[in-house]
């Protein structure tokens, strides 16, 4: 997600800077931070006007113990404090800070379509949305315009879902996960790093805002998609659910489960997709 938004902020001209556990050579400067404990180094803000916070323990990298749990939460935490503190102390450019949260703030409901007036929902993917949401919100306070973004399920080539999804069929072994019904609410990597780079350039973008294309899929639909444009048939039945359990423990609740969210405030706001139809995403992405 970094490296591919910092390449489209190149291309168009910005200036980029990256923080990181370890400072790193190439040709974009790189700032150390360390989020356990609580520093940052102190030239990561100068010349800084826009920060884009994507910090965060992948969600689906490891089994949820309840350690990992923590880590997940914590991390998201302690990053979006460390930023708010660092801000706090003045001497800065900063003007915006753009956040990444997730649609789990939601929780799961097939029921109904999500927007960005819906109340947060009970689970565990829910109250990490939620504590990281009100982490950031402290920014507020300091006179930095914020945007939160609530990200949907992020299709690239260069990992996430889509590259997951893609192994198995490619080895004749593809098929839908349980009922195969549970919708995703996805979206193009290109189309989200737009959306963020729309939010850098658009002062009048504020609050929270649902990154997730137009039209919701099923976990069958685009399985069926991806089969197509591989060229792969799909001979297996349905993986059941109590496999999935066994595998991924807790975490298989969210991938047997899934919600229809609305990008329609992002819409309002001016953002045209790049990819509003699944299989076009899917062709660029696999092409």
């Amino acid at each position: 997600m970094g490296t591919r938004l910092t390449e489209m902020l190149i291309e168009k001209g910005y200036s980029v800077a990256h923080l990181g556990r370890s400072k790193k050579e190439g040709k974009v400067k790189s700032f150390v931070w360390s989020v356990d404990n609580f520093v940052i180094e102190p030239a990561a803000l100068k010349g800084i006007t826009t920060i884009v916070n994507l910090a965060g323990a992948g969600v689906n990298d490891k089994r949820w113990t309840a350690k990992r749990k923590k880590e997940i939460l914590d991390s998201r935490i302690l990053s979006a404090s460390l930023i708010y503190q660092e801000l706090k102390k003045g001497h800065h450019h900063v003007t915006s800070v753009i956040s990444a949260s997730a649609i789990g703030y939601y929780g799961v409901d097939a029921s109904k379509i999500f927007t960005e007036t819906d109340p947060p929902a009970n689970d565990f993917m829910a109250e990490v949305a939620r504590k990281w949401e009100d982490q950031v919100e402290k920014i507020r306070s300091l006179d930095v315009r914020l945007v939160k973004f609530r990200f949907g399920i992020v299709l690239s080539n260069r990992g996430g879902a889509l590259k997951e999804m893609e192994k198995p069929i490619k080895l004749f072994a593809g098929a839908p996960l349980g009922t195969g019904e549970q919708y995703i609410s996805w979206i193009h990597i290109d189309d989200l790093c737009e959306m963020i780079i729309k939010a850098i350039e658009d002062e009048q973008m504020s609050g929270v805002y649902n990154a997730v294309a137009p039209y919701p899929a099923t976990n069958s639909e685009i399985t069926q998609v991806i089969a197509n444009i591989l060229k792969r048939p799909l001979i297996l039945p349905n993986i059941p659910a109590f496999i999935l359990n066994a595998l991924l423990g807790e975490m298989a609740f969210y991938v047997l489960n899934g919600n229809k969210v609305s990008p329609a405030k992002m819409l309002e706001a001016g953002f045209r997709f790049g990819f509003e139809k699944l299989e076009d995403a899917v062709k660029n992405l696999l092409k």
